[in-house]
């Protein structure tokens, strides 16, 4: 499902070589000590990670994932200048700094936006799906701006 939506809503994205795999994500889910999201858990079995032409991670790969809330989560320099990161998976890029992520604290299917500038974190999609028709249908890098 996930290769085909892709394909059809875009041909300027790169999808990962092949599917993540099971035991990174169980590993991933200790490290992080949460759960991962069950949907983006169904796309990384189709393919771990997509890329725009401009080489961000529309979604990033499992292994992207872990490194990329770890970091933010344990940065002492993050924290005290940013709200906490726990409560968010971190899991894609916009390109410019901005980055999408799930809330996991308490679950909820919607993606929002962190902005990188202001700190704030705001919903801009229903879900994973909802998520890739807005950010490749259009072709605008700020498709999220005025949602």
């Amino acid at each position: 499902m996930w290769i085909e939506l892709i394909s059809s809503l875009s041909a300027d994205v790169e999808l990962a070589g092949g599917p993540g795999c099971e035991e990174e994500m169980r590993v991933a889910e200790v490290v992080l000590g949460h759960p991962l999201p069950a949907v983006l858990k169904d796309f990384w079995r189709a393919a771990d990670g997509a890329r725009d032409k401009h080489g961000a991670g529309v979604v990033c790969s499992v292994g992207e994932v872990v490194d990329r809330n770890l970091e933010f989560r344990s940065s002492a320099g993050f924290r005290g200048r940013y709200m906490p990161f726990d409560p968010l998976l971190l899991f894609g890029e916009s390109g410019g700094g901005d980055l999408f992520a799930f809330v996991v604290r308490p679950e909820r299917p919607d993606v929002f936006v962190w902005e990188h500038e202001s700190d704030s974190r705001r919903r801009v999609a229903n879900g994973l799906e909802d998520y890739l028709r807005r950010r490749l249908a259009g072709g605008d890098p700020q498709w999220y701006a005025s949602w």
